[in-house]
């Protein structure tokens, strides 16, 4: 057994411990996901614009808060819990695009947390809206391609990563994401 199998089976042990009430788990657990995610944010963000004004830290806090007030989850495995972590990221992304596109129009107060006013910056909200709702529809035709999506471009998972966490193959995810992206530049520039 690698040392890369046994911290799997390890987070994955104690991700279903907490899932089981452990609370003792969860004290182990948040530093190591804690720098798995900010891992995940990291190479999310190596891709974006310098001087890009999101902070990957409050994004990752924001994730991060959410998903240990999730009581009633029950955690598969590792690639469970940071496939939910890429989609959870997408939808802060999203939810904050569209609460700072009301703010721009003057559709009244919007509430966020503390974590999300440092995301106001965020460039583009409408862009992001639109890969929503295009993410959706793609959603409906083939829910695979949209978990592509999420854990490689949400999630900064690799090839690799990714296959891991679908149980498909390397070539099956650059096919699934290929597709995807084709498919996602025709509706959003239609």
């Amino acid at each position: 057994m690698t040392a890369d199998t046994a911290s799997t089976r390890e987070l994955t042990g104690l991700l279903q411990a907490w899932s089981g009430g452990d609370q003792q788990a969860l004290e182990i657990l948040a530093p190591r996901v804690q720098q798995e995610l900010h891992r995940i944010a990291a190479r999310y963000m190596a891709g974006e614009r310098p001087n890009h004004p999101l902070q990957s830290t409050a994004l990752i806090n924001e994730a991060y808060i959410r998903l240990i007030n999730w009581k009633d989850v029950r955690w598969e495995n590792r690639a469970h819990f940071f496939a939910l972590s890429a989609q959870l990221m997408r939808r802060i992304l999203v939810d904050f695009a569209r609460s700072r596109d009301q703010v721009k129009r003057g559709d009244g107060k919007v509430e966020v947390t503390l974590d999300e006013a440092s995301l106001v910056e965020l460039g583009k909200p409408a862009d992001l809206v639109q890969l929503d709702e295009a993410l959706n529809k793609l959603a409906e035709l083939d829910p695979r391609k949209v978990q592509v999506i999420e854990l490689r471009f949400f999630g900064g998972l690799s090839v690799q990563e990714t296959a891991v966490v679908l149980q498909i193959s390397d070539r099956t995810v650059l096919r699934e994401w290929n597709l995807a992206k084709a498919w996602l530049y025709r509706e959003i520039n239609s």
